[in-house]
């Protein structure tokens, strides 16, 4: 059921829009050996870039498309379907078997995780990773085996050049690495190893980014700072932020809308019974819980606007919380009802969401073809300008299409004029003469020598 959820008409549903856009032209741009980022993308708020691995990582799914976008999108899909299958296994392998499945089953049907995996954006892996960085913490603590403390710091790594707001799995890995340098038995010499080892492929995966900081009079580093010191400018109620985002984790999970009292009884429920697990428990579920708590209050200190894929990360250990305790309780006639209204309410909830089952086709990747198509006719092998109004209308997702075409624009940022330039207009009235955008008006005087409409875009081609 997941997997059919995540690849149904993928075709017709995948999301081809600026970030995509941008992203498809520089993983085109890494296979055809034509440059080979140290960074990636810019977050959508802040403007703080993330590392590059994403890029690298979903690459060869365009390859095997041949370059044709859907082929990142399948990229995500894959590994989203294949986190069921880790879900299912490694839960199996360190809790139980019941946990495995109910677990297995809510990230299934999660709306939210099922909408992430059907397009290719960076945070939509974070989940897996996130998971996956537990998961080897985990096994680095019962194995103390030099590569798990490695694949640790690896995956760290990876998840935070996913979202910087991953750096909270930092907490729970120092947390459990502390323990171990404390508690357990060994040689202080290979414990210490161990933890460099750590550290080492933490440093040396984030290492493009470190030195792009370097070079650059610490502008991520600044900009992190910056963002986050204006989100609690926002507000100075510790427990309004603790709130907000435990419904908005429900609301984006669970498909449940709380009340204020309903969302204290079920956040002191959950901590309280979180707490008397780490206190009791001999499972592994303790070490997952303590990822959920300080991710999740990490992510509290953040009081801006608490977007789904923010909270994802703590998704996998959400589940696995619910899922245990629903588990535990399910031994007698009423745990099992419970259990089965849980369930079914969960199913009845993500159902209505999954409108990709019966809805008219998006088809966002052959909208942008076309049009493209269309312009490459127009633009005639000439250099050329491009631009879009509105301005939050980019044109990414059209350019790539251009650049299979080896038709690159003009590049406006180093103010190169060209004898002329093709306008995309999504939303009436369309502002080109006298526009109030930037990107138009560094054309200068022109005048608008044509104008057609393809697939709902209009395009003007202006010549000065």
């Amino acid at each position: 059921m997941g997997v059919f959820l995540r690849f149904y008409r993928l075709d017709d549903f995948a999301m081809f829009l600026s970030d995509q856009g941008r992203d498809a032209i520089i993983i085109k741009r890494i296979l055809t050996g034509e440059h080979f980022p140290a960074i990636g993308a810019p977050t959508s708020v802040g403007q703080v870039y993330l590392g590059p691995f994403y890029y690298y990582f979903i690459a060869p799914w365009l390859l095997i498309f041949n370059f044709k976008p859907v082929g990142l999108a399948f990229g995500v899909a894959f590994f989203s379907s294949l986190f069921l299958l880790i879900n299912y296994f490694v839960v199996k392998k360190l809790i139980n078997k019941r946990t495995a499945y109910l677990s297995t089953f809510f990230l299934a049907l999660s709306s939210t995780l099922v909408d992430f995996s059907r397009f290719s954006w960076n945070p939509n892996l974070l989940p897996l990773f996130s998971f996956l960085t537990a998961y080897f913490t985990i096994k680095s603590l019962r194995s103390k085996k030099w590569y798990f403390f490695a694949l640790a710091g690896a995956f760290l790594s990876f998840s935070v050049q996913l979202h910087y707001l991953a750096l909270f799995l930092g907490l729970p890995v120092a947390i459990v690495y502390v323990y171990y340098l404390v508690k357990t038995k060994g040689h202080l010499i290979n414990k210490f190893f161990n933890l460099f080892i750590s550290g080492f492929f933490f440093i040396l995966f984030t290492l493009p980014l470190i030195i792009f900081d370097l070079r650059h009079d610490f502008l991520n580093s600044k900009n992190f700072l910056i963002l986050f010191q204006s989100s609690q400018s926002l507000t100075s109620n510790k427990l309004d932020n603790l709130l907000n985002t435990f419904t908005s984790l429900n609301k984006y999970s669970l498909n449940i809308s709380l009340n204020t009292w309903q969302a204290i009884i079920l956040l002191v429920f959950i901590l309280l019974s979180s707490l008397i697990i780490i206190y009791r428990s001999k499972s592994q579920i303790k070490i997952f819980i303590l990822f959920f708590l300080t991710c999740f209050l990490g992510l509290s200190l953040y009081s801006g606007p608490k977007f789904p894929h923010y909270l994802a990360m703590v998704f996998p250990f959400y589940f696995l919380i619910i899922s245990y305790f629903l588990g535990e309780i399910s031994s007698d006639l009423l745990g099992k009802t419970v259990l089965v209204v849980f369930i079914s309410m969960y199913s009845l909830l993500s159902f209505p969401k999954f409108g990709f089952i019966n809805m008219p086709a998006a088809n966002q990747i052959g909208q942008a073809q076309k049009v493209a198509d269309f312009l490459a006719e127009k633009i005639d092998r000439k250099p050329f300008n491009i631009s879009t109004w509105p301005v939050e209308f980019t044109e990414d997702s059209y350019l790539y299409f251009l650049e299979l075409k080896e038709l690159i624009p003009a590049d406006r940022r180093k103010i190169e004029i060209t004898d002329q330039m093709f306008v995309l207009c999504n939303k009436e009235p369309c502002q080109i003469i006298n526009s109030p955008s930037w990107n138009i008006l560094m054309f200068g005087k022109a005048k608008i020598a044509d104008e057609w409409k393809v697939e709902d875009v209009k395009i003007y081609k202006l010549v000065r």
